[in-house]
């Protein structure tokens, strides 16, 4: 009897043993307490800010009901891709990492992230972002919307060299060219006077790679044997090469002014003198606050200068790259008389500056 009696106490000791721990592994609905923050509603990106940070994410911590760390996921996506039976499945998702509460982005990353959504360059769009925490189940924020302007920012391509009979066939010191599109390439050369203007394009600085020659019927060829290319010399010229088409141009160039901010308004050009010392053009002339003006070749509208919205040198009109709508006149801060400069040498950084005297 009292052995019987013992055996039920244990099975009854095991059974609310048994009944204790089911409810302590039962698994309780967890949720973010609070929305998440955006330090800007709006951000618009551009070279400038590359390498800044342009906005920052935060977001409350999730309470599990076990005591370890909690990841926490971005997942950025645009309106309407978070809506309908395949809500969010085409989202980036940034994993933060464990216990993290914020995540702030670069200009550059943020620019990454909106093209590769599918925003516009240069008009402003919508992302959605909301954040994700996992332990041992899943918890979403509300998506909150944020409004980008992303930029197109400019691809760096290999360069090429132009040795040529200017510079005595020296591919080891000549003066590069650089693309601005794929294969399409441009480059500003001072030729002095000298017996002729031949020259070629070549991908090393050396004549044991690829050199770039006269094909005949304004035609290049990769032909080492070929003759080389002539430029209209001497002079300051524009030389370019379309590996794409196969076809290369040189046009001698000089350079003015024009616009209603210099001396001869928009009727008569401002000329530049140029010095081979320094590699630039310039000029000083007295120039008005409430006017503007472009740099031009050739006093005609066939090569010339304005700013982009970041205020860097930007072709308006290029026979080479064609022509860009929505370039900016150049400004000067108040009225008086300024230097004027424009250097073309380096064909990575065409640029200008305005000095007041």
């Amino acid at each position: 009897m009292k052995k019987l009696i013992y055996l039920s106490i244990v099975l009854f000791a095991g059974l609310a043993a048994c009944k204790k721990e089911a409810e302590i592994t039962k698994m309780t609905t967890v949720s973010f307490v609070s929305e998440p923050t955006v330090s800007k509603n709006a951000v618009t990106l551009s070279k400038s800010n590359d390498t800044s940070s342009v906005v920052t994410f935060a977001w409350p911590a999730v309470k599990y009901p076990v005591k370890a760390s909690v990841t926490y996921t971005l997942q950025i996506d645009v309106p309407a891709d978070t809506v309908g039976n395949n809500a969010w499945a085409n989202a980036k998702t940034v994993v933060v990492g464990k216990d993290v509460l914020s995540k702030s982005y670069l200009g550059k990353d943020l620019n990454t992230m909106a093209l590769n959504l599918g925003l516009t360059p240069g008009a402003q769009g919508a992302l959605v972002v909301r954040i994700q925490s996992y332990q041992d189940q899943y918890a979403y924020t509300k998506a909150l919307t944020l409004k980008v302007t992303p930029y197109q920012p400019v691809a760096v391509y290999p360069l090429l060299y132009i040795p040529g009979n200017y510079q005595g066939w020296n591919p080891g010191e000549a003066p590069t060219a650089a693309a601005l599109k794929p294969k399409i390439y441009e480059a500003y050369i001072y030729m002095p006077a000298t017996e002729n203007y031949y020259y070629k394009f070549t991908t090393a600085q050396d004549w044991n790679h690829i050199n770039y020659g006269d094909g005949g019927n304004g035609a290049v060829t990769g032909d080492g044997l070929a003759g080389g290319l002539v430029a209209p010399g001497p002079g300051y010229m524009q030389l370019s090469i379309n590996l794409n088409t196969n076809t290369w141009s040189a046009v001698k160039t000089t350079w003015s002014i024009l616009g209603d901010a210099s001396p001869g308004g928009w009727d008569t050009d401002t000329q530049l003198a140029y010095d081979p010392a320094k590699k630039v053009w310039s000029v000083t002339c007295d120039m008005k606050r409430a006017g503007s003006f472009k740099f031009r070749a050739n006093n005609e509208w066939k090569i010339d200068f304005g700013i982009d919205a970041d205020g860097k040198l930007t072709y308006a009109d290029s026979p080479v790259y064609g022509n860009v709508s929505g370039i900016n006149n150049i400004t000067v801060p108040s009225d008086g008389n300024y230097t004027l400069t424009l250097d073309l040498h380096d064909p990575s950084n065409y640029n200008y500056t305005i000095k007041k005297n």
